[in-house]
């Protein structure tokens, strides 16, 4: 046991003892309820031109953590949700029971007290304590320093010490309650439908990732956590509906870092009658909208770099792209051995019988991503990387995907839909025969979704935006562990 768990223990023992003498005082740590009539913000509003050294009759019962004691109890900052009020309590002028109980109180506790507001001589609003309730006993002690950047286990594994200890991290998550409201409101404001589709998937089917695998015991059946709602929203367009969206919490079996969460959340919308030209037009609105909402201005910064929302996106083809940072017109390679023996020449690892598409995609991730720091669509990416997407109208071998980027990191994915149901099929079957082949990412076959596409599937695009990399941006974060309420953690042994 280190010196800190030790004092940490020996801390603890004395609150059970607090504890343990106020249930023998007839006090309950843990009531049902409380009732405060004022906040740390009303009162501060209220009472901003109280002057120093005034005194008033006016009783208030506020309610929050106790943060800091000061005095032998004499004053003690109190957190409530909107900030922090002072409480003081005259050692000369109180009652006995009044003292009494301000011996029981500790950093971290959570109180109730009622009395009259004043304003210090030295300026600070405070309640002079006329009765105080305890509500929550903390059994634990706060950490006499928490930062993020030297205990970031801590910070993460226990999201509610960080949150009491750092106001930034609620007010990020606050601000991320913002942006989907926003991205929502924006959405039903243009006659999107929000609707929910099945998590526990019969296939892994929406994406080409790999997926987490579970069991239902009734059924005696193995099921996947979703890793897209993808066909399942477009199955809802082909029964007729205007437009969809969802936020759904997707599941991918893969790596952990600063932009991968083994669970995260996806806005995905498709509207009938669109293409992916569409989709890039959208894509700005509803990032302006919440960032305008969120944080007031089109101008940020974000990881030491100057951003400008107002300004429109950047419009970008994959191959004009790698051919600007290597030099290489892709479109003009003709085989999969040339894209291969090219890659090799750029220092670029691809598997040996990687077909055109693939070394085209593994080129412009080495080689370009890093670049795209301003906001940039890459358009027209490699047919064969998207069993999803409809072939690009002018060239075969690509289709009509774009990617947002921002900061060298993709924000998102969108396609003009692949609606041919014969194309869906075969498209599926390569994909069936990759994953026979070893490819765990690759899709399954779904034949109900290919049996939908028969019914017709109007022209759409479709959109999904990655909620956690956005927020990270507009709440500027480099991490997605700071606007996940709660990561996934590696298991203590």
């Amino acid at each position: 046991m280190t010196m800190e768990d030790n004092l940490g223990h020996e801390q603890r023992q004395i609150r059970l003892e607090k504890l343990k003498k106020l249930e023998n005082q007839g006090v309950n740590a843990y009531p049902h309820s409380y009732k405060p009539d004022a906040t740390s913000k009303t009162l501060n509003d209220k009472y901003q031109n109280l002057e120093s050294g005034t005194e008033t009759e006016d009783v208030v019962s506020v309610a929050g953590r106790v943060r800091a004691v000061r005095n032998s109890g004499m004053f003690i900052d109190l957190y409530d949700t909107t900030g922090k009020i002072q409480i003081y309590t005259s050692k000369e002028s109180s009652e006995p029971a009044l003292l009494e109980m301000l011996d029981m109180v500790d950093i971290g506790d959570i109180i109730g007290v009622t009395g009259t507001v004043r304003r210090t001589k030295r300026g600070e609003l405070s309640v002079a304590s006329k009765e105080i309730t305890m509500l929550a006993k903390a059994l634990l002690p706060l950490p006499e320093k928490f930062h993020g950047l030297t205990d970031t286990d801590t910070k993460y594994r226990h999201r509610e010490v960080d949150m009491i200890m750092n106001p930034e991290t609620i007010e990020t998550l606050i601000k991320r309650s913002k942006i989907v409201e926003s991205m929502r409101q924006f959405l039903l404001a243009r006659g999107l439908i929000e609707v929910d589709t099945p998590i526990l998937q019969t296939i892994k089917g929406g994406a080409t990732a790999k997926p987490f695998i579970t069991h239902h015991n009734t059924l005696d059946m193995d099921l996947f956590l979703r890793v897209a709602p993808e066909l399942f929203l477009k199955r809802l367009i082909v029964g007729g509906m205007p437009g969809v969206f969802e936020f759904a919490r997707d599941f991918r079996n893969e790596g952990i870092d600063t932009t991968h969460n083994p669970e995260f959340t996806c806005l995905e919308l498709y509207i009938p009658y669109n293409d992916y030209n569409d989709m890039m037009d959208l894509f700005e609105e509803i990032v302006r909208k919440a960032c305008q909402d969120v944080n007031g201005t089109l101008q940020i910064e974000y990881d030491g770099k100057q951003f400008d929302l107002s300004k429109p996106f950047a419009r970008r083809t994959m191959a004009d792209l790698i051919q600007e940072y290597t030099g290489i017109d892709f479109l003009a390679i003709k085989s999969d051995e040339e894209a291969r023996a090219v890659a090799d020449k750029l220092a670029v690892h691809v598997e040996d019988d990687a077909d055109w598409g693939h070394v085209m995609a593994a080129v412009f991730e080495e080689k370009c991503e890093e670049h795209l720091i301003q906001p940039t669509f890459v358009m027209d990416h490699p047919k064969s990387m998207n069993p999803l997407c409809k072939t690009h109208r002018s060239e075969p071998r690509l289709v009509e995907q774009f990617e947002p980027y921002i900061n060298g990191k993709e924000m998102g994915n969108a396609y003009t839909e692949l609606t041919n149901p014969l194309d869906q099929r075969e498209r599926f079957e390569a994909q069936v025969k990759a994953r026979e082949a070893g490819d765990e990412e690759a899709d399954m076959m779904d034949d109900d979704f290919v049996e939908a596409l028969e019914h017709g599937l109007p022209p759409t695009g479709g959109m999904g935006i990655g909620m956690d990399r956005l927020i990270m941006f507009l709440t500027g974060n480099t991490s997605i562990r700071d606007v996940l309420a709660f990561p996934t953690m590696r298991k203590l042994k």
